[in-house]
């Protein structure tokens, strides 16, 4: 009789903070300069004068992007980016690896549930959950590198085999001429800017509409910013101008806002969800048929396993799933669902009026829209189809660095009286010398060659989040 084969387990868990801007899945870790961070976009903190202009002067890039590789005993890797910084990399392994090592990685329900009961008690929504979601993608790119299939082949097949777009970015007429099917443009203004702010942001959606004409599909992304009573008066204003749906007017916690607002204008689409980070959350936005589509973001709900779940549930109700942004890994999402009809594409060139790959430089083979659309033929590549690019590698630095920043050393403080220990000198706390490893598929990850490259990497991330 012949033996079985053991399908292999799961062997190994490492984690990469990638250094520097415009790689991996941080999507506003981008240099000044750029459309994302430098447009006048109204956010929840556009209240605050100092903190209008850029989404980076109250701390939306913070924690910047980091990597996860899962090693199965037979030596095969899965990776999966994200964003998080040093404190992804932290929980990754001082408390989710503890579920992984010796897994069998085809349990993915399992190992989420296991990871997401395990950390209830501070997580549920944000960024724990968006650490779930990269382990979890890194595990699905392990078990389609391991079947030799890709993704979407695991998850039902092709529903469709061709993928269309719409673009997210500052000027939807070059969205057009890129041959994306519709575009969608972030409102500048918000209620704090009173009557003058409402009257310039019907001027710029009748600018936009005069620019791409009346038949091309016009969205509006709202960021969290509004109010009730704003948003009723706004799309009022706007009723001549056909826009096809107006997103995220609010938190995505405001059921009952979002309730009154489709009571105001039933006639119009409203939707939501790429910061609702869980099941539970979309449960309640699902079941009052007050949103018209809903858009979980892959890399920030608990990764492909919740996004499944929360897929049927809308698809219970007829509610189409567009999730937010995310590259390959909504790509293959989308393209196996029938009530996901079609993509967004978040414009990544600085101008945004040109198409640059999701996560920048980080892949190789990053599949990115033409004319507007992707093909099946496009995602036939084991796992999600990405192949780290070597000559990213001096942007990966192991998290050992943080995890175990000086094994043998300390923080030398001298027994001295309590007066005297607000200055005392710290001496000889340089990171001891650390034996740089390899990532398994033989790109080198890097070592920092100068301490004060290190400390920047590693902690102005931490940083930053105290002073924000």
């Amino acid at each position: 009789m012949a033996s079985v084969r053991q399908f292999p387990t799961i062997k190994a868990v490492r984690s990469f903070i990638i250094d520097g801007v415009g790689s991996g899945g941080d999507y506003h870790n981008v240099e000044g300069g750029h459309w994302l961070i430098d447009t006048d976009i109204s956010t929840p903190c556009s209240i605050w004068d100092q903190y209008k202009k850029s989404r980076t002067s109250w701390g939306i890039n913070v924690l910047g992007s980091f990597l996860v590789e899962i090693e199965a005993s037979d030596g095969t890797v899965g990776f999966a980016t994200g964003f998080g910084g040093p404190p992804a990399c932290w929980l990754v392994h001082k408390h989710f690896e503890r579920f992984l090592i010796g897994a069998d990685p085809r349990n993915t329900n399992l190992l989420f549930e296991q990871m997401y009961r395990a950390s209830m008690f501070y997580g549920r929504k944000g960024l724990p959950t968006a650490i779930i979601s990269v382990i979890d993608l890194a595990i699905w790119d392990l078990l389609g590198k391991l079947r030799n299939e890709p993704v979407y082949k695991l998850i039902g097949g092709a529903a469709r085999e061709r993928l269309d777009f719409y673009c997210t970015g500052p000027e939807p007429v070059a969205a057009k001429a890129m041959g994306f099917w519709g575009a969608k443009v972030p409102l500048p203004y918000c209620p704090a800017d009173g009557h003058e702010g409402m009257r310039k942001n019907v001027e710029f959606l009748r600018k936009h509409r005069e620019s791409v004409g009346p038949d091309f599909p016009l969205m509006v992304d709202c960021y969290m910013s509004l109010n009730v009573s704003y948003t009723i008066e706004i799309a009022r204003r706007c009723a001549d101008l056909d826009i096809n749906w107006w997103e995220e007017c609010l938190s995505p916690d405001d059921t009952d806002g979002f309730e009154q607002i489709k009571r105001a204008h039933p006639q119009l689409k409203f939707t939501t969800g790429e910061h609702e980070y869980s099941r539970y959350g979309f449960r309640k936005l699902i079941e009052g048929r007050n949103l018209d589509i809903i858009q979980p973001d892959v890399m920030w709900l608990g990764g492909l396993t919740e996004l499944l779940k929360v897929s049927a549930m809308a698809a219970a109700y007829d509610i189409p799933v567009v999730p937010h942004a995310s590259g390959s890994y909504s790509y293959h999402f989308v393209i196996s669902q029938p009530n996901s009809p079609f993509q967004e594409y978040l414009a990544n060139s600085p101008d945004g009026k040109s198409v640059l790959p999701v996560f920048g430089d980080l892949f190789l083979d990053e599949p990115i829209p033409t004319k507007g659309y992707l093909t099946t033929a496009d995602l036939d590549k084991p796992g999600f189809g990405l192949t780290l690019n070597p000559a990213a590698r001096s942007k990966l630095i192991s998290s050992d660095y943080l995890l175990n920043p000086a094994p043998a050393r300390g923080l030398k403080v001298e027994a001295a009286a309590p007066e005297v220990l607000a200055t005392t000198v710290v001496e000889d706390v340089k990171p001891a010398e650390a034996t740089p490893g390899a990532l398994s598929n033989g790109v080198e990850e890097t070592k920092p060659s100068e301490e004060a490259s290190l400390v920047d990497s590693i902690t102005n991330g931490v940083k930053a989040m105290d002073t924000a």
